[in-house]
């Protein structure tokens, strides 16, 4: 058993850097999930603001056809 330690002790690195390098991946692996997450969240609000725009762009072209009709229709005094 004393074998053991020693070579334990006496060659800890390794062991070390496996747990290192164990640690960078999962880090790699959360940063990577997070940034595509991020971009898929990112293009999803942009075209909900795409839509937003276009339904806004829409309702302005119809209240405006319909100030357009009432003042076309509205008899004139003079």
């Amino acid at each position: 058993m004393a074998s053991n330690r020693d070579s334990i002790a006496s060659n800890p690195a390794p062991a070390n850097e496996d747990s290192s390098a164990d640690v960078t991946a999962a880090v790699e692996d959360l940063l990577n999930s997070l940034s595509n997450k991020f971009a898929g969240v990112s293009s999803e609000i942009f075209a909900k603001m795409d839509e937003m725009s276009r339904r806004l762009d829409n309702l302005e072209a119809a209240l405006l056809e319909s100030k357009n009709k009432e003042a076309g229709s509205a008899p004139k005094s003079s």
